[in-house]
């Protein structure tokens, strides 16, 4: 049970540093944006507090109820925010907490010797959006509460009744400001997956959700930690060793915890943190981890044998091909990069990972010489691969946005100049390649017919992704490069378009190009360039006429059926039951699409690439983690996890070709 001794975190602890004001005028500032990602920002602010007493020993359970009202609760059995008169506002320290800007246990000595808030405006912050915040504290023997509305107090902190000594903690439950919000709805799987990863991250925690509305719940507690975020990255892969590296070490008055494990993958997955915090963009805990690691590699194969004298060193791409891990240090002044926290900058962090890598996986390695060799033996094969890549990568990159290397000759390229008006179909077949190329606007849009299906990426190498004509041509198409060479600068068109036959073949292929988007063009996704152009599926034609209802999917389709017949009956038009539902609706017979090349080159444009008409939609990557797993169980070299994952969800197929 987590230590609670009230006595070291009183109204001394709380530092002030300025005021609220400009978070409602300027929310952007202090969560990121005002749509989803902001709102389940609030979420991960109180959340964290809690996180932030069990990283200080003194809380073991934080937990989130999605209410049936729409708001949201956090709990956690930490101390509970002291409730005494603060010595520099005159007001309870609870109400300083939650409406003063960088007040907060996180700046002063004794609060928090460890924590994921640097800048101490989380609580405020959510209270100011909110229409109403409702704080209820356990402390001392005493239940204390206290409501808000858009971050000014509706009255003073009062004591509503008796705990028992040794019940503590904090409940705070918020209602988001619509009026700010573009929308109030919270996802349960999104918060569930931020609860899991907080459940790895703090080994001894157990995090929980629950959603009123439907019921569900969840709890995470994971004993082994980082170790057993590791394995939980690699399921379905074909691990090098199931022994997993683990070193858990104090440097000077930071903790620093490392844990990695290599498989048959050919990317490398890594993943950073401080004080619990992710940082996408990594920092200088990364910078350590990448020079330590490439050194000791190295050396190992040097002294092993594995690398020849006149062999050139491994490169740091090459020691960490297919490696899964997971770096988290937890220091008691973090310095990052803005409010999200994308980049750790304290210099001597580098060091301290450098420090304890360098020292404790050489051990590793030497005390486990068969994983060791593996581990070489991949590196060596990633290194052969990057030189036979090389020649093929530099001959056929663009040298310029519309100069150098000469286009694929099955391009059918638009004649602008200007990538922010261009566009490039990325089309199934020569068929409909053809009805593309003549139905297009060819100012604007360029067409690059791909014959049969894509290589898989996920089972290749570079050097053997080089050798497949159709990637090549996209490459040369895009104008980007591939890898070290890659330059967003140089994208050829603002929008690349997967048109595909609507079937299990067109899936298919959208599935490989996407993967290959997704392993080694993700700032391409990421920039909002990846789309997926929806053919119709149904098409009604009327009778006399030449004009058609195209339609996209069948719930759209059950939709104009039913309310042409309704309008039919209204109007008095004979409507015979006895009828299909189609020749109910006044149509005289409905086509079924499977594929582009049943369309001609005029339909085609109408329906599917004229920019006024067409469905699009675009390819966004909301969580790299759980795409990572997917493209993984779907295209990997396991046939489990992909066999599990069709059984599963064989219960949502409506359509399927026999």
């Amino acid at each position: 049970m987590a230590n609670k001794n009230n006595d070291e975190y009183s109204a001394d602890q709380i530092t002030v540093l300025e005021g609220l004001e400009p978070v409602r005028k300027r929310p952007g500032m202090y969560i990121g944006s005002t749509g989803i990602d902001g709102l389940h920002h609030l979420v991960w602010e109180i959340v964290d507090n809690g996180i932030d007493e069990a990283l200080a020993g003194y809380a073991d359970h934080v937990s989130v109820t999605m209410q049936s009202d729409g708001g949201i609760k956090v709990t956690d059995n930490g101390r509970g925010i002291p409730t005494d008169i603060h010595p520099k506002t005159g007001k309870s320290t609870v109400e300083t907490v939650l409406t003063v800007l960088h007040a907060g246990g996180k700046f002063g000595d004794g609060g928090y010797k460890v924590s994921g808030g640097l800048h101490g405006v989380g609580s405020s912050v959510v209270n100011a959006l909110s229409n109403k915040l409702i704080v209820t504290i356990y402390r001392d023997g005493k239940i204390h509460q206290q409501e808000y509305a858009k971050g000014a107090p509706k009255g003073d902190l009062k004591v509503i009744g008796k705990t028992t000594k040794d019940h503590t903690g904090t409940d705070i439950t918020f209602y988001p400001d619509d009026t700010i919000f573009q929308s109030v709805v919270f996802s349960y799987d999104t918060i569930l997956d931020r609860l899991r990863h907080a459940a790895y991250l703090t080994k001894g925690v157990r995090t929980s959700l629950e959603d009123e509305v439907t019921g569900k719940r969840y709890s995470f507690y994971f004993e082994g930690g980082i170790q057993s975020y590791v394995k939980h990255l690699n399921v379905g892969k074909e691990v090098v060793d199931d022994d997993i590296f683990y070193v858990d070490k104090m440097v000077k008055d930071t903790q620093v915890e490392i844990s990695l494990q290599y498989s048959d993958a050919y990317t490398e997955t890594i993943k950073t943190f401080a004080n619990n915090v992710l940082n996408p963009e990594g920092g200088t805990h990364l910078t350590g981890f990448r020079s330590a690691l490439t050194r000791v590699v190295n050396d190992y194969a040097r002294k092993s044998g594995l690398l020849k004298e006149k062999e050139e060193n491994l490169s740091g791409e090459d020691t960490r091909e297919g490696m899964t891990c997971i770096i988290l240090v937890k220091l008691p002044d973090p310095q990052f990069e803005g409010q999200t926290k994308s980049k750790l900058g304290n210099p001597e962090i580098r060091g301290y990972v450098e420090q304890v890598m360098n020292e404790y996986f050489n051990y590793y390695l030497e005390e486990h010489p068969a994983v060791a060799r593996k581990i070489v033996g991949k590196a060596l094969l990633a290194a052969r691969a990057r030189k036979a890549a090389r020649a093929a990568r530099d001959s056929i990159l663009r040298k310029g946005v519309l100069e150098g290397a000469s286009m694929p000759g099955k391009l059918a390229d638009c004649s602008s100049k200007d990538p922010k008006s261009s566009e490039l179909y990325l089309v199934e077949g020569d068929s409909a390649g053809g009805s593309a190329k003549s139905g297009r606007d060819s100012k604007t849009q360029a067409i690059l017919p791909l014959r049969g299906k894509v290589l898989n990426v996920e089972r290749a190498r570079l050097d053997r992704m080089l050798g497949n004509n159709e990637i090549v041509s996209l490459i040369k198409a895009m104008g980007v490069g591939i890898q070290d060479s890659f330059d967003i600068n140089g994208l050829r068109y603002d929008r690349i378009i997967i048109m595909t036959d609507a079937d299990v073949d067109g899936s298919h292929i959208s599935t490989l190009l996407m993967t290959f988007f997704f392993r080694y063009m993700k700032e391409v996704i990421d920039g909002g360039h990846v789309y997926l152009a929806k053919p119709p599926l149904f098409e009604l034609v009327k009778p006399g006429r030449k004009s058609s209802i195209f339609i996209y999917d069948e719930s759209e389709l059950n939709r104009v059926l039913d309310a042409t017949i309704a309008k039919r009956k209204a109007d008095g038009s004979v409507v015979n039951i006895e009828d299909d539902r189609v020749k109910q609706a006044g149509f005289i017979e409905m086509k079924r699409y499977k594929g582009l090349g049943e369309m001609d080159a005029e339909q085609l444009f109408e329906t599917t690439m004229n920019p006024e008409k067409r469905v699009l939609v675009q390819v966004k990557v909301d969580d790299a983690e759980k795409a990572d797993s997917i493209f993984n169980k779907l295209m990997g070299s396991e046939v489990e996890p992909r066999k599990n994952f069709i059984q599963a969800n064989a219960k949502f197929v409506k359509d399927l070709d026999i």
